[in-house]
């Protein structure tokens, strides 16, 4: 079983890249996130008819996640239980697999520029996050948590760290409550199964940082320890970044065994 996760920046925007990458990467669940559209604006139609249940969280312009399934999808939630807010940023599912499995999407606040109010938010969110995960590790169903973390894990995850330990991505605080997920049990796919430094999931649009490799790895597969006997491989799907009208974020693939 491939569950993947992927910021594409746009959906409408990006339509046609989000089809061919959906069909390259050939997963059987792809959390979405930055949808920057409204729910009932989703392009349902076109991404049906290539076989997908899409379960859908959106907001105009901003924010928005989606799962996208092979499975049908059961039991929608939208909000997390320690944290009512406005903003798209989370949704959970059962995936109807042979093995069912829980699927949450999670769009993590960027929280520039830190300190402040954003940062705050940042971290308020997280702390929430870390109680649903919780929750969900007492409820004792499978699950992963897929996601933009918004979270450089460590120094060895971006191309340089003193351009990076001051933004509120690797601010210490944040690296913090990364590894307090971490902790409750979760198991972090790319760290269990490759664990190379300077292996990236996003690329500013501006400078040729993608030419330059001048990345960061933000985005993340934390797996319950139920799902993490399972987990059997990670994989980057780097050429997402080298299409036509590319997203700034790749696809995170992780393999579990059925």
């Amino acid at each position: 079983m491939r569950i993947a996760t992927w910021n594409v920046n746009s959906i409408k925007a990006r339509l046609p890249t989000v089809l061919e990458v959906l069909d390259a990467i050939s997963a059987d669940v792809v959390c979405l996130q930055e949808l920057k559209c409204e729910t009932d604006a989703f392009p349902y139609l076109e991404i049906e008819e290539k076989g997908w249940n899409c379960a859908v969280h959106g907001q105009k312009a901003y924010n928005g996640v989606a799962i996208l399934s092979k499975f049908p999808l059961e039991d929608v939630s939208k909000e997390m239980a320690a944290l009512k807010d406005d903003a798209a940023r989370y949704i959970e599912a059962t995936v109807m697999c042979p093995r069912p499995v829980r699927v949450a999407g999670v769009y993590v606040p960027n929280g520039n520029p830190a300190p402040g109010e954003k940062y705050d938010y940042k971290l308020e969110w997280s702390e929430a996050l870390e109680q649903q995960a919780a929750h969900m590790l007492r409820a004792e169903q499978p699950f992963v948590i897929c996601g933009d973390y918004n979270c450089i894990p460590g120094p060895e995850d971006c191309w340089d760290d003193s351009a990076w330990n001051t933004d509120a991505l690797g601010l210490p605080e944040t690296r913090a409550t990364f590894r307090r997920l971490k902790h409750l049990g979760l198991t972090e796919a790319f760290e269990a199964c490759d664990g190379r430094a300077h292996q990236y999931t996003f690329w500013d649009y501006q400078a040729g940082a993608f030419q330059k490799d001048h990345g960061i790895r933000i985005d993340h597969v934390l797996a319950c320890p139920r799902m993490a006997d399972r987990l059997q491989g990670i994989e980057i799907y780097r050429e997402a970044r080298a299409l036509e009208k590319p997203s700034d974020h790749v696809p995170v693939i992780a393999t579990f065994a059925d």
